[in-house]
């Protein structure tokens, strides 16, 4: 990853950190390079951080790193008081997002939140530009299946999510939504 790739990672998690550090038990979906769980952890909360590039890295203290798709990887019906998806539902195919979001809402506890970022439709130019500039190149933007972030609030209810907030950030270029079990 380049310095701008972590930027945009860092800017996300800095956006998640004020909900996620309420819940006593996490997981993160799409964690990447597991930072969101050592920031985490280093406030003394445990979970569960799951990816498919996760491979060999040392996991922080109360955390578990898993190798693979959420939600077949992960193996046993633990519950969670919140879940994380920074950067992560717009690489979700449209056919699967109704299946992986009704997967989120039975790994939480009652009352658990979800904690999401996705995108403006606007960011995929952005990023062909960067990506030519040699600025970034973590960012998968062609797996963005065309997504529009005005689709997040109808899909998280349909399945009995309550939506708490939405914000933009990152200059309008990103949206954080919070919704609640």
């Amino acid at each position: 990853m380049k310095w701008l790739d972590y930027v945009i990672r860092d800017w996300r998690i800095m956006k998640a950190i004020p909900i996620l550090k309420k819940a006593n038990v996490i997981l993160d979906i799409g964690c990447g390079d597991g930072e969101l769980c050592r920031v985490l952890a280093k406030r003394g909360i445990m979970g569960v951080g799951i990816d498919t590039r996760v491979n060999e890295m040392l996991e922080p203290a109360g955390f578990k790193f898993i190798s693979g798709l959420f939600p077949d990887a992960l193996p046993n019906e633990q519950l969670f008081d919140a879940v994380s998806m920074l950067a992560v539902l717009e690489h979700i195919s449209e056919g699967q997002k109704f299946a992986f979001i009704k997967a989120c809402y039975e790994r939480l506890v009652t009352d658990g939140v979800v904690v999401l970022t996705v995108p403006s439709p606007k960011v995929d130019v952005l990023l062909i530009v960067l990506r030519f500039l040699r600025l970034v190149d973590g960012i998968a933007f062609e797996e963005h299946h065309g997504f529009n972030p005005s689709k997040v609030k109808p899909l998280f209810e349909s399945v009995g999510f309550k939506l708490l907030t939405h914000k933009k950030f990152q200059f309008g270029l990103n949206n954080i939504f919070i919704f609640k079990k």
